[in-house]
């Protein structure tokens, strides 16, 4: 098969009325505005940015920075209100934190008072889950991230991998419908973040739980990603969406992947210069 010099990268039209895709969940995000007070004066850092997620994608959100990835973000998660448009999970107007939507934070935040073991189990216990479904959900957890017999090592003495698997899977105690990351290696080295890409990406394929993950490495949102939807400079526009058609787990040195690549630094550079 020859060479694609040109893939999949179009605009995105937000879907008209959609709820759900086959009773699975889907996510919406409508005309969102954000804009900020400070000194009598406003910022407006989101301006009419409308995209759609569907059950089991792996979307990043890529674009310069100040463009409004993390504040798009937050919203998602409940975390602040919007100044116009809405955002909904099956139908529901998001407004505030919710279970349904589980938070990966930068540098990973876990308790460091706290072993592996009840890092896991804190988001159960705030969620009032009987005791005996947080021993199971607990056990599969572990087991999914191959951190049987480390539960009860605190986050000072595990490996840097082991600390990311341990924040995903927290993120992951309450079952949530959507994973939101961001930047969730942004404070490693070149090496140790391909390591990490790599441990995350098998971890995804073990549960498939929708993730938005923001980040500003072009690789990062090829080798992990379903779709890539591309910021703008102007107010956080969606300007562009690439779809990642590439087979799990990725090879970085495949033609297509470094295609995939060059595609979108093509799209990010051509931005700036608008």
């Amino acid at each position: 098969m020859p060479l694609i010099t040109r893939f999949s990268c179009s605009k995105v039209e937000l879907p008209a009325g959609v709820l759900s895709i086959d009773g699975e969940m889907n996510l919406t995000v409508t005309h969102i505005r954000k804009t900020f007070q400070n000194n009598g004066a406003s910022k407006t850092i989101l301006k009419d940015v409308s995209f759609a997620v569907e059950s089991g994608q792996f979307v990043s959100l890529v674009g310069p920075s100040g463009c409004g990835k993390s504040t798009l973000l937050t919203l998602i998660a409940g975390f602040q209100e919007s100044t116009a448009g809405e955002i909904r999970l099956n139908g529901s107007i998001v407004s505030r934190p919710g279970p349904d939507r589980g938070f990966v934070f930068q540098e990973f935040a876990l308790f460091p008072w706290m072993t592996v073991r009840e890092n896991i189990l804190f988001p159960m216990k705030q969620m009032k889950m009987p005791r005996p479904d947080q021993a199971e959900r607990l056990q599969k957890l572990l087991s999914m991230a191959q951190l049987e017999g480390s539960e009860h090592l605190y986050p000072s003495q595990i490996s840097g991998g082991m600390k990311q698997r341990t924040a995903v899977i927290r993120a992951l105690a309450g079952d949530p419908q959507v994973l939101l990351m961001d930047e969730p290696l942004g404070a490693v080295d070149h090496q140790m973040r391909q390591i990490l890409q790599e441990e995350l990406e098998a971890l995804w394929m073990k549960n498939r739980t929708t993730v938005i993950m923001v980040t500003h490495d072009i690789e990062e949102a090829i080798y992990l990603s379903d779709r890539v939807l591309v910021m703008s400079a102007q107010k956080g526009q969606i300007v562009r969406e690439l779809r990642i058609d590439l087979e799990r787990p990725r090879i970085r040195t495949d033609p297509y992947y470094l295609e995939y690549k060059n595609q979108l630094t093509d799209v990010l550079t051509a931005d700036r210069h608008d």
